[in-house]
C-alpha cells in the first residue's frame, strides 16, 4: 500500500525520485498526455524505506537495477495536479546502475511498464526548452550539494 491518503480537497504523498546523471543529461519522465517531466521514482509504500522505494520503482519502471547513492534533497512540495491539491514529501537521491552500464540514449523512449511513462536524457543545459517540476530542480541539477539540503517548493 502506497503512503499516499485524502484529506478534504487535498493529498498527501510520500515520493522518491532519482538523480540519474550520464553525459551531461539527466533522466526524466512524463505522463502521456502530461506537459511537464520530473525525475523518475514514484511512492513509497508503507513499511518499506525510501532507499528500496526507489530501487523498486526504477526496476519496474525501466528494468534496470541501479545503486541508491546520496540523498540529495528532502523537498516538501505543494502543488497542484488534475485539480487536486498536493501536499508532497520528496527525497530525491543520486542515482547510477548496480552494473555500471551506461544506459543514456537519444530521444524519447517507453520503459518496461508500457507506454503510460516517456523517458529522455535532457541535457544539463536545455532545461529551458522543457517544463520540469518541481522548479527548483532547472537550477539544482546543474550543481548538485555536497551534502543533504532541505526545501519548501510551492509552484
Amino acid at each position: 500500500m502506497d503512503v499516499v491518503f485524502r484529506v478534504n480537497q487535498s493529498v498527501f504523498n510520500y515520493r522518491v525520485a532519482g538523480v540519474w546523471i550520464e553525459n551531461g543529461h539527466v533522466l526524466l519522465h512524463k505522463m502521456v498526455g502530461d506537459e511537464h517531466w520530473s525525475l523518475p521514482g514514484g511512492r513509497v509504500r508503507m513499511m518499506e524505506d525510501s532507499k528500496t522505494s526507489l530501487k523498486r520503482e526504477i526496476s519496474e519502471e525501466l528494468g534496470i537495477q541501479v545503486n541508491v547513492n546520496q540523498l540529495l534533497w528532502i523537498v516538501e512540495n505543494f502543488f497542484e495536479y488534475n485539480r487536486e491539491n498536493y501536499h508532497e514529501l520528496g527525497l530525491y537521491y543520486k542515482v547510477t546502475a548496480e552494473n555500471g552500464a551506461s544506459y543514456f540514449q537519444e530521444g524519447d523512449f517507453n520503459g518496461t511498464e508500457g507506454k503510460q511513462l516517456i523517458f529522455r536524457w535532457v541535457p544539463l543545459n536545455q532545461f529551458e526548452k522543457i517544463t520540469l517540476y518541481p522548479l527548483f530542480l532547472r537550477k539544482k541539477l546543474k550543481n548538485l550539494p555536497r551534502s543533504t539540503q532541505y526545501i519548501i517548493a510551492k509552484q
